[in-house]
């Protein structure tokens, strides 16, 4: 028997699709890398997960863990791989609104898990643009950010416990609801963000919160890019820390959504060079429920405090969403980034995280170093402000692949220098392997190298991202 036929037998042939049936899993959203598949493997429960790994394993078959295959380093690309997808493993195990969590198979649809909590006004905060066909083992397999990391942490606070498949078949049962567990080294921790690199993650018990009683939100142009801080200090001061989005989309980034948004409309009837989106969250009564005058209070606090900020010239325009249809449009802009910024082949993308006192200065310090590279390079930037992640966009005036790479070194140089990271919330994949090399500690990747080893010997699970050889 081949190992299709052994496959086949494990989990049942109509899971173990070749040639034209695997059509779906041969892109990427991208579109930048080879992915060419073997076969596509449909396990819909751990044990057949396992039984895959195990017969993967003999064989020193290379694995590719998929989810809903948005991502955008690669992390999916193969040539002959066998990819194992986690769509099946998509029901909602289990909602305890008590105990406020929720556990889920891998393959649930980030929507799905939002639309299950929202039944029990409770909500789970990861949200990004993808959310209609991302799946939580791919969030848990990059430790995915998005928009509300400011007041809910990234994919890995949001967790309790996980399942996991290692590379021999064993699985690991972590599926605790504990918030407080020090038995040990925190495995769940290890392999959330490992990108399938270390095992595949079948299943997980998330964390939910109280659903806003209400939105304040706002667009907000501010005269630099520090005085954004300043804003986001002075709401969360008022606020009590409530603030839950605060996005930067400067002036580069509106153009840029006018120009391929037909129907986009701009902020502001003026030009400003900064804007910031702020969104403020409710959930106690007295700060959600409209007062006799039929203020809500939460929404009265922003405007107020706006208006307080404009009369000193900390702010210089502001618009307040007065109901839902202008806080959708608000959001649409934001979340409009990946489809307006993308151009495959001309595009240099980074995902880069910097301390917050620095986002200024590390953005004038790579203009300066692009612009020596490439005098007629243009930028575009949007930034998930409120923690430090910038995506900066650079596209050079010609495809030039060493122009290219000195500008991603150039980036690399900047961040560096003011204590950042060259990856924030995208993962690392196979795009970032050579930025890997020459910007991680040598001792972390030798440290990442052995615990590879240990667990994946025979090294076939997502071989080649991550950790450069």
């Amino acid at each position: 028997m081949t190992i299709l036929d052994d496959l086949a037998a494990a989990i049942g042939p109509a899971y173990v699709l070749t040639g034209q049936d695997t059509a779906k899993w041969q892109q990427d959203w991208t579109g930048d890398y080879t992915l060419a598949p073997q076969a596509v493997v449909r396990p819909g429960t751990t044990a057949e997960v396992a039984a895959v790994l195990k017969i993967a394993n003999a064989a020193k078959m290379p694995v590719v863990p998929v989810s809903g295959n948005t991502g955008l380093t690669g992390a999916t690309s193969n040539d002959g791989a066998l990819m194992l997808s986690v769509d099946r493993l998509n029901k909602i195990q289990k909602i305890d609104p008590a105990g406020r969590s929720i556990t889920v198979g891998s393959g649930a649809i980030l929507s799905s898990i939002h639309d299950a909590a929202d039944a029990h006004d409770l909500i789970f905060p990861l949200t990004f643009g993808a959310r209609g066909t991302a799946m939580i083992g791919g969030a848990l397999s990059t430790n995915a950010g998005g928009s509300n990391v400011l007041r809910y942490g990234n994919t890995r606070d949001l967790c309790l416990g996980v399942e996991v498949v290692l590379a021999d078949g064993r699985v690991m049962n972590l599926m605790s609801e504990l918030h407080k567990d020090n038995s040990g080294l925190n495995l769940r921790n290890l392999v959330i963000g490992a990108e399938g690199t270390l095992g595949v993650i079948t299943a997980a018990v998330l964390k939910l919160f109280p659903k806003p009683r209400a939105y304040a939100t706002a667009v907000v142009a501010v005269p630099r890019i520090e005085d954004g801080l300043d804003l986001l200090n002075t709401i969360q001061d008022a606020s009590g820390g409530a603030v839950e989005a605060f996005e930067y989309m400067p002036r580069s980034y509106i153009d840029r959504h006018l120009e391929r948004k037909s129907d986009a409309k701009p902020p502001f009837d003026t030009d400003y060079d900064h804007t910031v989106m702020i969104e403020v969250g409710a959930t106690a009564d007295k700060d959600a429920k409209p007062d006799a005058n039929g203020e809500v209070p939460v929404k009265l606090l922003l405007e107020t405090t706006l208006a307080t900020m404009f009369e000193s010239g900390r702010v210089l325009d502001a618009v307040v969403a007065q109901n839902d249809a202008q806080r959708t449009e608000m959001w649409a802009r934001r979340e409009a980034a990946g489809e307006i910024l993308f151009d495959p082949g001309i595009a240099v993308n980074t995902d880069i995280a910097v301390p917050l006192s620095q986002v200024g200065p590390a953005l004038r310090g790579i203009t300066e170093r692009l612009k020596a590279i490439d005098p007629d390079v243009t930028e575009i930037i949007v930034s998930h402000l409120g923690d430090g992640n910038i995506h900066h966009t650079s596209y050079p005036r010609r495809n030039n692949p060493d122009v290219m790479a000195a500008m991603v070194e150039a980036v690399e140089d900047v961040v560096q220098e003011v204590g950042g990271s060259f990856s924030a919330e995208h993962g690392v994949g196979k795009s970032k392997l050579d930025t890997m090399r020459r910007r991680k500690d040598p001792v972390a990747l030798d440290v990442m190298r052995t615990i590879k080893n240990a667990l994946d010997p025979n090294n076939i699970l997502n071989p080649g991202k991550v950790i450069p050889d």
